[in-house]
C-alpha cells in the first residue's frame, strides 16, 4: 500500500482550501482526519477517518486507525486552529513537523508577544486582559488609539481600533463576544498598540530552521475601526521583500518555528516594519495562488514537500503581479443576486471569479464575529504591475451586481 500524506482538517471550505487539496492530491496520495463525512473531498483522497478535531486523543486514535491501513509519511494542516494538534501528531508518528510548544506560542498572541519582547523583535506592544476594567487600565498604559483583539483567533475576527475611552465599552462587548470561540490555546483579549502604516504579510518557507521569505502580499482592509481583509496584491521582485525578510525570519525563530510554510503579518511604520502576528501555516484568502501567479513559486506544493521531508522548489519562474478582491454585500439582508457582466468575466486577465454565499442566504457587511462571514465572493486577476491589477479589479467591481432583500421581522443577519 502506498504511503499517504495525512491532512488534518482544513478542508471544510470548498471555496478557499479546495485548491490546496486538489493540488496536493495531484502530487501525493492524501488521507484526511476530519470532523465530518467528506463530500466534494472524496474525489481527491484515498482514505479518511472522522474525529473530534478539538480532542488530541481522538485525532491520535484516528491517525492510528489510518496507519494500520496505510503507511503515513507526513502530516500537515492548512487550518490555523489545528496547528497544535498537527504538531503533536507529527511528533507521535515520527514524521517532520514543528514542536507543539512552538505552535502553542504562535496560536497564543499574548505568549508570542512576550517572546518578541524578550528577544527584541520589533512588534506591537500588547497587554492581555480579561475584563473591561483591565482593558481600561491597559489602554491608558499603552496610550490611545489602541487595538482590541481576541488572544487566539484568526482572519481578523473581533479586531477593532479604539480611539478613546468613550468607545471602549461598546468595542469591548464586540471583541468579548468574538473571543468566546477562539480555541484552547488562548483566552481573553489583547489590548494592543495601534501601528500606523500599510499592512503586509510575508510568505515564508522554513526548512530545518532556515527561513526563506518568498513574497510580500500588500493588504487592503475595510475602513477603520475594523480590520477585515478585502484584498491582497503580490508582485514578483517586490523591492520590499529584502527589507522585511530579516524581520519575518527573526519572528519565526523567536517563536521556535523550524518547519513549514508561514504567513507573517506586519505593519510598515515610520520607525520601520513591526510584527503584528505570526501564523504558522499556509496563508488564506487565496494568497498562495497569488504567489504562484506572480512568481511561479508553489507554496501549496512546498508545504506538502516539507511535510514529507523533501526540500521544496523555491526558484521564481514568473515576473507578474496578481491580486484578489473580496466582495461583501452592500447592506444586511437576504442575498438575491450575484452577477458579473459576462464580457468582463471572459477577460484574459481574470484568473478566477468565485461565488461564496448561496442565493437566499442572510448576509451582512463587516464587522463580523465569525471567519469569512457574509463574504459573497472574490475575483483574482493578473497584470504586469500592481497598478494594472488594481485597474482590472476596479473594472470587475464596476460591472458586478450584488443585491440583497430586507430581512423579515425577527430574521437575523449573518454577522
Amino acid at each position: 500500500m502506498s504511503p499517504v500524506l495525512l491532512v488534518v482538517g482544513g478542508c471544510s471550505s470548498a471555496v478557499y482550501r479546495r485548491d490546496c487539496l486538489i493540488h496536493t492530491a495531484a502530487r501525493h496520495p492524501v488521507a484526511l482526519v476530519t470532523d465530518q463525512e467528506p463530500t466534494w473531498q472524496r474525489d481527491f483522497i484515498v482514505d479518511h477517518e472522522i474525529a473530534d478535531l478539538r480532542d488530541h486523543q481522538a485525532v491520535q486514535a484516528a491517525a492510528e486507525r489510518l496507519s494500520r491501513r496505510r503507511p503515513i509519511s507526513g502530516v500537515l494542516t492548512w487550518d490555523e486552529y489545528l496547528i497544535v494538534q498537527t504538531a503533536r501528531l507529527a511528533q507521535s508518528l515520527g514524521v517532520p513537523g514543528n514542536r507543539d510548544w512552538a505552535m502553542r506560542r504562535c496560536r497564543n498572541k499574548a505568549g508570542a508577544q512576550e517572546k518578541f519582547d524578550e528577544l527584541g523583535v520589533p512588534s506591537a506592544a500588547s497587554i492581555p486582559v480579561l475584563t473591561l476594567a483591565e482593558a481600561r487600565r491597559a489602554a491608558v498604559g499603552i496610550g490611545y488609539p489602541v487595538v482590541l483583539k481576541p488572544a487566539a483567533h484568526a482572519g481578523s475576527v473581533g479586531v477593532v481600533r479604539v480611539t478613546g475611552p468613550a468607545e471602549l465599552p461598546k468595542s469591548w462587548r464586540y471583541v468579548a463576544e468574538a473571543a468566546t470561540s477562539q480555541g484552547a490555546e488562548g483566552t481573553g483579549v489583547l489590548v494592543e498598540e495601534y501601528l500606523d502604516g500599510p499592512e503586509i504579510s510575508v510568505e515564508c518557507v522554513t526548512e530545518s530552521g532556515r527561513t526563506t521569505a518568498v513574497a510580500v502580499a500588500h493588504k487592503d482592509l475595510t475602513e477603520q475601526p475594523w480590520f477585515e481583509e478585502i484584498g491582497h496584491t503580490v508582485t514578483a521582485d517586490d523591492p520590499l521583500l529584502d527589507e522585511v525578510a530579516p524581520l519575518a525570519s527573526q519572528a519565526l525563530a523567536a517563536l521556535g518555528v523550524t518547519h513549514g510554510v508561514s504567513h507573517v503579518e506586519m505593519r510598515l511604520t515610520e520607525s520601520g516594519p513591526k510584527i503584528i502576528e505570526v501564523n504558522a501555516r499556509l496563508a488564506g484568502d487565496m494568497i498562495p495562488r497569488l504567489v504562484q501567479l506572480a512568481t511561479g513559486i508553489d507554496l501549496v506544493a512546498a508545504a506538502a514537500d516539507l511535510a514529507l521531508g523533501h526540500s521544496p522548489q523555491l526558484k521564481p519562474s514568473r515576473s507578474r503581479s496578481a491580486a484578489i478582491r473580496i466582495f461583501y454585500p452592500p447592506t444586511a439582508g437576504n442575498l438575491t443576486q450575484c452577477r458579473l457582466d459576462p464580457a468582463v468575466a471572459r477577460s484574459p486577465w481574470i484568473d478566477r471569479i468565485s461565488w461564496q454565499a448561496p442565493i437566499g442566504e442572510p448576509v451582512a457587511p463587516p464587522p463580523h464575529t465569525a471567519i469569512h462571514a457574509s463574504r459573497v465572493g472574490f475575483a483574482i486577476v493578473t497584470g504586469r504591475s500592481p497598478a494594472q491589477t488594481r485597474r482590472c479589479l476596479d473594472r470587475v467591481e464596476d460591472r458586478l451586481v450584488i443585491t440583497v432583500a430586507p430581512l423579515a421581522p425577527g430574521e437575523r443577519s449573518a454577522a
